[in-house]
């Protein structure tokens, strides 16, 4: 059998959460490639240039209801079929999915951290809430760990991508949070320019983020049900993958600009494999 392209679309891309996918079985691997490839189409529609933007989002809603119906008209379309007739992924997902994406096309900046917050639960916590279904639970408590480990991964992201989102002119660290730690908004956007050096403000406020989102891991860890600790193995990858880079930007005091700091392949290898033995048998 052809490997479908969703699985191509997620292994080239070179994303952390490759290899806690592919502990998986054939079938909830599948349904998960399926789900990562829709999250990535629509960030596409407002991050990448020439991207399709409102018109874009909603094409790819359309056709993420027209699954639910049995109806999808495209390749990724019929790949989510296929997922969410094998699996109870909620609509609203696909939903909260859209909507985070849309906000970004809304707006540049949020004024505290609730406000944020509310982008965090779209963008990356609803992705949580589709894939435990995929991953198989049976505590509903497991929702609330899907949505915090969601933060935890968002957060670490926006202190990862300082740079990046500069240079589409975002700014995703909350807005009181800067003027209370003497930042300016200009400073932030400097961070895209080559040469940029941050001041010990900036450098402050990083680090109180990055406070955040080590509570937010934490959280999300007391959170999961010992009865759902195996099926959660791949999300405990993640999570695994995505705390490492968040030390790892903390060793380095917080760097801001390009390149941007990641892990390489075999670290992240092998902190898949370390995280089997700690979920299985604590050790």
């Amino acid at each position: 059998m052809a490997e479908p392209k969703t699985a191509r679309l997620t292994r080239e891309s070179g994303t952390s959460f490759y290899y806690a996918f592919q502990l998986l079985p054939a079938e909830k691997r599948r349904a998960i490639y399926a789900l990562y490839s829709f999250c990535r189409v629509v960030d596409d529609c407002v991050d990448e240039p020439g991207g399709e933007g409102e018109a874009g989002l909603e094409r790819w809603l359309e056709e993420a209801r027209r699954a639910y119906e049995g109806e999808a008209q495209t390749e990724l379309g019929r790949e989510l079929q296929r997922a969410i007739a094998r699996f109870p992924i909620p609509r609203r997902s696909f939903e909260d999915i859209v909507a985070g994406c849309r906000m970004d096309l809304a707006q540049a900046r949020h004024e505290t951290f609730a406000d944020l917050r509310i982008y965090c639960e779209h963008v990356a916590s609803a992705v949580g809430l589709a894939s435990i279904e995929i991953f198989g639970h049976e505590s509903p408590r497991t929702r609330d760990y899907a949505v915090l480990l969601g933060l935890a991964l968002q957060l670490t992201n926006i202190l990862r991508d300082v740079a990046e989102d500069a240079d589409k002119g975002r700014i995703y660290l909350p807005q009181d949070e800067l003027r209370r730690h003497g930042v300016t908004p200009a400073e932030v956007l400097a961070a895209a320019r080559p040469g940029f050096s941050k001041s010990p403000a900036l450098h402050a406020l990083l680090a109180f983020q990055g406070e955040r989102a080590r509570a937010y891991f934490e959280e999300a860890r007391g959170a999961l049900p010992e009865v759902d600790r195996r099926a959660m193995l791949p999300a405990e990858i993640m999570g695994a993958v995505y705390r490492a880079l968040l030390e790892e930007m903390a060793a380095r005091d917080w760097p801001v600009g390009r390149p941007a700091a990641r892990l390489s392949r075999p670290r992240k290898a092998w902190l898949a494999l370390r995280t089997v033995p700690r979920v299985y048998w604590n050790l």
